[in-house]
């Protein structure tokens, strides 16, 4: 049996694990990464439209703020988000842009005097101060008060995971490429590493690890349609579900993309609409001031989803051979701001669609796209029920993105959570207490299971195609766990969903090669998407309201008072058909901004009992501390002692200037 010893174990090779990787090696830790592919290549490169952090640099991003950025995000999440994790990310987002600009990343720059961009379909000319000039330049994003979302064209994942790539290669973090974890090896209480598959030779192996991150991003291959790549799974998900001891949280909130190319479903970024892209109909209508004329194409995601999919129920779509979809028009961008700003748009659409978007509108429309579930963690990033368990990124349940999130939100969160959770698996090494004191028994154990396990495909005989079950899901996920959703339909995936699962256990195989062998990965893979699927579908079946992404027809209100909670999902024994679940309340009593109106729609949700009391008393906590937004904070929600020390210091902004001697230690500017 081989075994590899490692300080920390990262699975996943993305912008979360990669920068996680990096703090822990910096505070003296060795690390090693797994990854299905080469870094390089991970989803993270395919984020386009940018990271949001309240850098304030543009005109239109003025009295941007962490305050500002707080309350959108909390808003975007319908109120099911962690607060205070979401404070630890807006203070951090300025702080990772500027490390990320010294490591090399080319964001795009403000350059001052005046400039012509589109607001609402109409040309207007804004002035940018001429102390911006150089500093990161921001767009507009969907559901944000203010321009924040920084960017590198629409190459901005591109250019961060080769940057961030680069880092972890100067540090010295080996990448073990074509490695597949198998399973967590763990006690019951404690994580001690994976068992690993090399997807060249078949070999399994142990890799032993003090601590263990799953970083290994989101489960959108779930469903049919989607603007994942090929190797977002779940597996990472699926992993710490079949601990039986940690938890999966909020597997339900699903978000759709309004703008995958169709009928492809390849993202096409939301920066084409805060560049100024509209969304028309069949008849070359603009729609969506119809539906939400106040935020119109820049409404949160879901929102936009929603109303896109009913506008097509009303007859509005275009009628292809593929089927029905809309239109995103970028045509009066002009041809210079399209191949400078969204060249990246441009090649997709030329070389998956034939269509010049220059000239043409571009075929959209929803496509599954983000995962807002994933391991349940404290702030620190770790599992709160199987020690030595960490996870950031998209794979995580940290939980900042609640029941939706914004745009721009999430590729600054791997950042963000690579630096913090990266911090906090260094403390967890650093401990004494923490040594590893691992079980060889347990780890042999662990290996021959999983060894038993692929050898049964090749030896039980089994009748099923793991292809054709693998279609079936995603066809079932697409149809009944979508945008819409009513309890019929959820009772019916979740029944079908079962039963698939049960055929899973009986797949056999053509090839009986333990090695590289693709029919293999598919067949124990969509037993693992399965379970993953299950979560999804049966924590939306029994949550009867709607929030965020997940919206039920049937229950179309949100309801704080029944469900300002979060759904925590754990799966038992082998044999079972259906995950766990359990709940985990949302304290109103701690909120820095209790529930309230998200500015969508009409004022119909039903409050939770607490929310006036909470509301006076914060309102009356901003009147005792008026004029100091900082002691405004700490009053209403402490939270800097959650955040490592090297990470609380205050951001500087061009409105927002240091007093001389006041200087954080940490703190930089001229980004």
């Amino acid at each position: 049996m081989k075994i590899v010893h490692t300080d920390v174990l990262v699975i996943g090779g993305g912008l979360a694990g990669l920068r996680l990787a990096i703090g822990a090696k910096r505070r003296g830790h060795d690390a090693i990464i797994l990854s299905l592919v080469p870094a390089k290549r991970s989803h993270s490169k395919a984020a386009q439209g940018g990271m949001q952090a309240s850098l304030g640099n543009v005109a239109k991003g003025q009295g941007d703020n962490e305050d500002v950025h707080f309350e959108d995000t909390v808003r975007g999440s319908d109120w099911g988000a962690d607060q205070e994790v979401v404070r630890m990310f807006v203070n951090t987002a300025p702080k990772a842009v500027r490390e990320l600009a010294a490591w090399g990343v080319p964001w795009s720059r403000v350059r001052k005097g005046d400039r012509t961009v589109i607001i609402n379909g109409q040309k207007v000319t804004i002035t940018e101060r001429d102390e911006a000039q150089g500093l990161v330049a921001q767009r507009d994003f969907g559901g944000t008060k203010k321009w924040r979302t920084c960017y590198a064209a629409d190459g901005t994942g591109h250019a961060m995971i080769n940057a961030v790539a680069d880092q972890a290669i100067a540090d010295s973090i080996p990448v073990h490429e074509r490695m597949e974890a198998l399973a967590l090896i763990h006690d019951g209480n404690r994580c001690y590493g994976a068992v690993v598959r090399d997807l060249v030779s078949g070999e399994l192996s142990a890799y032993v690890a003090t601590a263990t991150a799953v970083c290994t991003g989101g489960a959108g291959r779930v469903y049919r349609t989607t603007t994942n790549a090929v190797i977002c799974e779940g597996i990472g998900h699926a992993l710490a579900l079949e601990t039986g001891v940690s938890a999966l949280g909020n597997m339900e909130a699903i978000q759709f993309h309004p703008t995958g190319i169709f009928p492809a479903g390849i993202l096409v970024t939301e920066g084409c609409r805060g560049d100024g892209g509209l969304l028309k109909d069949v008849d070359g209508h603009r729609f969506m001031p119809d539906y939400e004329p106040e935020k119109k194409e820049l409404a949160s995601r879901d929102v936009v989803s929603r109303r896109m999919e009913e506008h097509i129920k009303k007859g509005k779509g275009h009628q292809s051979r593929f089927g029905t979809h809309l239109w995103l028009d970028i045509t009066l961008l002009g041809e210079k701001h399209i191949h400078t700003n969204l060249r990246e748009v441009w090649d997709i659409c030329h070389y998956f669609l034939g269509v010049d978007p220059v000239k043409e509108m571009i075929p959209v429309r929803p496509a599954q796209h983000y995962t807002m579930g994933g391991v349940r963690t404290d702030a620190s990033g770790q599992s709160a029920t199987l020690k030595g368990l960490f996870s950031a990124g998209e794979a995580s349940c940290w939980d900042m993105h609640g029941f939706n999130r914004l745009g721009g939100n999430s590729v600054a969160e791997t950042v963000v959570a690579g630096m913090i959770v990266g911090e906090s698996v260094a403390d967890y090494c650093d401990a004494i207490a923490n040594a590893p004191t691992v079980p060889m028994g347990l780890v042999r154990e662990f290996v021959e299971r999983e060894q038993a396990k692929l050898a049964a495909f090749t030896k039980a005989g089994g009748k099923e195609d793991a292809s054709v079950i693998k279609g079936e899901m995603q066809d079932l996920m697409t149809a009944k766990v979508g945008i819409f959703r009513t309890g019929a339909d959820l009772e019916e995936a979740v029944d079908k969903l079962q039963k698939l699962l049960v055929r899973s256990r009986s797949i056999g195989l053509r090839s009986p090669t333990l090695g590289a062998n693709p029919e293999l990965v598919t067949a124990y893979r969509v037993q693992r998407m399965l379970k993953v699927a299950l979560t999804v579908a049966y924590g939306a079946c029994v949550r009867t309201e709607s929030r965020g992404a997940h919206f039920r027809q049937d229950y179309p209100q949100r309801n704080d008072a029944e469900w300002l909670k979060r759904t925590l999902a754990t799966w038992k024994g082998d044999a079972d058909t259906l995950p766990t679940l359990a709940y985990e309340a949302l304290d109103v009593g701690r909120m820095e901004l209790p529930p309230g109106w998200r500015g969508y729609g009409a004022k119909d949700y039903i409050d939770h009992p607490d929310t006036p009391a909470r509301q006076s008393a914060v309102e009356a906590i901003r009147a005792q501390h008026a004029g100091d937004r900082f002691a405004t904070q700490a009053a209403l929600m402490p939270y800097e002692h959650l955040l490592p020390e090297y990470l609380r210091g205050r951001n500087e902004r061009i409105d927002e200037r240091f007093a001389d001697g006041d200087r954080p230690a940490a703190a930089t500017t001229g980004q």
